[in-house]
């Protein structure tokens, strides 16, 4: 089924999954999509997008205070020094999703991101499309995957990261305003039709 924009309670076009929870509306309207850098806010997003696999986002969204306490304000250099206690603490944690891999991904995709050239923030929007695509008119148009995705998955799993696949890949993408994924009707959508 193809859904546009559709009027949220304020009577304002957005993005139709904005509307399905309350959590959602304020996501869609102050973060998804909006430029974001640095390297501590990038790893929060990787890291939130690698443990949303296979999840609900709401569940992410809902969860990510406590995410952010146990996993030290997504300090890289602090995340980078986590070991076998810190997994531990972590898959004790009931505020989180406690998901071996995924715990341990992290702290290995942290280590990671301490060896990059000039930054994760920087290697990341490296991938941005030059020349955005035309925008979304319904939901069905939204790519899943992008062959910058896919080029910044093979990049990342290259450098040794782990659940970082071309869908998470995209899904960065778009929290992190690097592509505009907003419906063309969305008072957010940034590119024209």
């Amino acid at each position: 089924m193809s859904r546009g924009a559709e009027p949220g309670p304020d009577g304002v076009l957005r993005c139709p999954w904005a509307l399905s929870a309350p959590d959602y509306l304020g996501y869609h309207d102050l973060e998804w999509g909006a430029p974001l850098h640095g390297d501590n806010a990038m790893f929060e997003r990787l890291t939130l997008e690698a443990f949303q696999s296979g999840l609900s986002w709401l569940i992410i969204l809902r969860k990510r205070p406590a995410f952010r306490t146990a996993f030290a304000g997504f300090s890289i250099p602090d995340v980078a020094e986590f070991d076998e206690r810190d997994v531990e603490r972590l898959l004790a944690d009931t505020g989180i999703v406690r998901n071996r891999s995924k715990i341990e991904a992290a702290v290995a995709n942290a280590r990671v991101a301490l060896t990059i050239d000039g930054g994760l923030s920087a290697m990341l929007w490296s991938y941005a499309p030059e020349v955005p695509r035309k925008a979304p008119r319904t939901l069905d148009d939204v790519p899943g995957v992008t062959p910058e995705s896919t080029a910044l998955s093979k990049d990342l799993k290259k450098r040794g990261m782990k659940f970082v696949g071309p869908t998470t890949a995209h899904a960065l993408m778009q929290a992190t305003g690097m592509v505009d994924d907003h419906v063309v009707d969305c008072w957010r959508a940034k590119v024209a039709d």
